[in-house]
């Protein structure tokens, strides 16, 4: 199935431990059918100093975003503000993202 959320694509999370926070779409990964959300689903990993190709990465507790499954997300319209489900529409050669919402083509 397609993947109807792109990079740059604002998402709310509707579920788990970050439902209702809102936030940019850094990555998709389609295969696994999961997306990376800028502030969204947090996580700490402890690294430790490791020197390769003569640079050293500096020891400590990095925090990164882990990627989140795509049904836990809605897309937001750039229109009405809301969070809604997409319907894709063919027309030619070109596709569009529309809201379910109030209509509105997506970017």
């Amino acid at each position: 199935m397609k993947v109807k959320i792109r990079k740059g694509d604002t998402v709310e999370v509707i579920a788990g431990r970050d439902k209702g926070k809102r936030g940019e779409v850094i990555r998709v990964l389609p295969r696994e059918r999961r997306i990376v959300v800028q502030g969204v689903n947090i996580r700490k990993k402890h690294q430790q100093q490791v020197e390769a190709q003569g640079r050293t990465i500096t020891p400590g507790i990095i925090e990164f975003e882990a990627p989140v499954d795509i049904s836990n997300v809605m897309l937001v319209c750039p229109k009405c503000g809301e969070p809604t489900r997409v319907a894709i529409r063919r027309e030619g050669g070109a596709v569009e993202r529309i809201c379910k919402r109030c209509g509105a083509v997506i970017g």
